[in-house]
């Protein structure tokens, strides 16, 4: 359903990118039949914090949505960010 890999431009010392294999260009245009898949997402992205280690001590998730929320490229996917402490609010 998905595919994960790390980003080209880190901004976390682990930043890994969770990409659905069906093509949906933003969170924005989502719709009912997509929460199975966007629920998937989210589940990968905990697995994945669990495999690399820092689960316990914290990460977060961030999706981008259109322009003004910072997406760059219209295909959704959600960035996993962990290894290093989060100040909020971000950005």
């Amino acid at each position: 359903m998905c595919i994960a890999f790390n980003d080209l431009h880190p901004q976390a010392p682990t930043h890994i990118l969770i990409v659905p294999r069906e093509h949906i260009a933003s969170l924005d245009e989502a719709t009912d039949d997509h929460r199975p898949l966007l629920g998937h997402l989210l589940f990968c992205a905990a697995k994945l914090a669990r495999e690399k280690g820092f689960s316990e001590n914290g990460y977060r998730l961030v999706i981008n949505t259109n322009d003004a929320g910072g997406q760059t490229i219209f295909h959704i996917h959600v960035h996993l960010l962990g290894g290093r402490q989060f100040i909020f609010p971000p950005g």
